[in-house]
């Protein structure tokens, strides 16, 4: 009797899951960080939740509104649980690690809410949940004791901080290109557009009695100059043209390391990285943006003339409240020293009006110096209380009409404002990299405009070849609001390699 030769073994099939990502361009990182150890893991990634068995949403828990949004895109997630094919939804990110057995508590709709010690082994957590296992998530903590206080003597080595993972031992295709034997950081990219943020350090050290952020995203840590430069250049050869540096306070970075003027010495180091067309700085500390960072990021061949400074506010009796630090003259000094440099800069900030205690004079203030301020960009916040902060337990606090009326007259104060400095750069040059193409036009953002939230710059009568990615030369002929229209100059495009066309 012949013994039947046994056919091929089918291989497996691979789980597939989409992620949803919400917030800020941290949380961003933070997501291709997840799909690098996913896919790495196993899983197939794909863009539609609903073509999904495993849907990831990686939450914002910042203000009021970002965790509704959360809420309501987990629930329509749920929905999708009844067409069959996607069988869990999964809350990571900011409000999962703020909330943990309490977000789970009140939305059963999640399948699992995990936190940020989860994302090491985030593919073998959702395949625990597939499989149908209860996953007890946390019990939230202030992640600023996990480190000690003095910054120089922090080692984050044996902590889960999110957008720092090096997979020391990947031997996968997935990751910076290093050897295998090295350290390998794992990212895969979930937008193919030509600009990506590279986050520089994660957590804040500040205590601003508003803010909860510190006590979910930990102490401040600095990701070593060379792991940056690693992940640059393996952005540069994803094609990525603009590197948006990234943290909750950029004005920091170094200091934990032993160097707080380190990010001074790495701009021209990542200006350099081939491919690489333009690096952008976010989020800078007002009182701790020294002269030396200002002439490296005005000086820097190919470093955005443009700085994000968080002012909150110009009251200084109201900074104070907030345990921040400034005041009109100061903060005039501080944008004066940028355009003495770099006229043309770009500026852009956030403010809150109707905080604990705020006066009508203090609102004049505030409104007197956005007038002197000439800012291109600005969010204008009202305040709300935040779980757990100082500000929460603060007396004097304006009803929501009184909040609501400032946010108004601030709003539109500040959309005349920009809208007039937009109309001021009539006649510049810009330097657009162009993000996308629709017939005979094209969309981009200049120097002076971030991703998201600056406006974009429109080119039109666009010179043949032009392709995303490109970064061009364009004389600015009108606006809208903040955005600009522009026209290409006659001279050639800039390629990657330097060359022209």
């Amino acid at each position: 009797m012949t013994t039947p030769t046994p056919g091929p073994t089918a291989a497996p099939t691979l789980a597939t899951v989409a992620l949803v990502t919400l917030g800020c361009a941290r949380n961003e990182v933070d997501s291709e960080e997840l799909a690098g150890r996913l896919e790495a893991g196993g899983f197939v990634l794909v863009d539609d939740p609903a073509d999904a068995e495993t849907v990831v949403v990686n939450t914002c828990g910042f203000v009021e509104a970002a965790k509704k949004d959360s809420v309501d895109t987990l629930l329509a997630a749920a929905d999708l649980k009844g067409d069959g094919r996607t069988q869990a939804v999964v809350a990571v990110g900011c409000l999962a690690e703020r909330y943990g057995e309490e977000l789970a508590t009140s939305l059963p709709e999640a399948d699992a809410v995990l936190g940020f010690d989860d994302y090491p082994d985030i593919a073998g957590r959702l395949r625990s949940i597939l499989a149908g296992e209860v996953h007890h998530p946390h019990t939230p903590k202030d992640r600023r004791l996990l480190l000690p206080i003095s910054p120089v003597d922090r080692d984050a080595t044996d902590l889960s901080v999110p957008g720092h993972g090096l997979d020391v031992a990947a031997t996968t295709d997935i990751g910076l290109g290093a050897p295998a034997t090295g350290p390998r950081a794992v990212r895969r990219r979930l937008d193919g557009g030509p600009m990506a943020p590279l986050k520089l350090a994660s957590g804040c050290d500040r205590r601003c009695s508003f803010c909860a952020i510190p006590s979910f995203r930990g102490s401040f840590v600095s990701r070593r100059p060379s792991d940056v430069i690693a992940e640059a250049r393996w952005l540069g050869e994803q094609g990525v043209k603009e590197l948006f540096l990234v943290s909750e306070n950029s004005t920091s970075y170094g200091k934990d390391l032993g160097d707080l003027r380190l990010l001074e010495t790495l701009l021209p180091e990542l200006a350099a990285v081939e491919g690489v067309e333009r690096v952008r700085v976010s989020y800078l500390q007002p009182a701790e943006t020294r002269p030396g960072l200002v002439t490296a990021i005005t000086s820097t061949p190919a470093v955005a003339d443009y700085f994000d400074l968080s002012f909150q506010h110009a009251s200084a009796t109201v900074l104070r409240r907030m345990r921040r630090f400034g005041d009109p003259e100061s903060f005039l000094g501080l944008l004066a020293q940028i355009r003495s440099q770099a006229p043309l800069a770009g500026v852009r900030s956030n403010f809150i009006v109707g905080f604990p205690g705020e006066t009508e004079q203090d609102l004049e203030t505030l409104c007197d110096f956005l007038v002197e301020a000439r800012l291109d960009a600005a969010g204008i916040f009202g305040y709300s209380d935040e779980d757990g902060t100082e500000a929460e337990g603060y007396t004097a606090k304006l009803d929501e009409d009184e909040i609501r009326e400032r946010l108004e007259h601030v709003t539109n104060l500040v959309d005349e404002l920009t809208s007039q400095r937009a109309e001021e750069r009539i006649g510049e040059r810009v330097d657009v990299l162009v993000e996308s193409l629709d017939g005979d036009t094209a969309e981009g953002r200049g120097a002076h405009q971030g991703p998201e939230v600056d406006g974009s710059t429109t080119l039109q009568n666009l010179p043949d070849g032009l392709v995303v990615g490109d970064l061009i030369a364009a004389t600015v002929i009108g606006s809208d609001g903040v955005d600009l229209i522009a026209q290409p100059m006659i001279q050639p495009v800039i390629q990657p390699d330097g060359g022209a066309r």
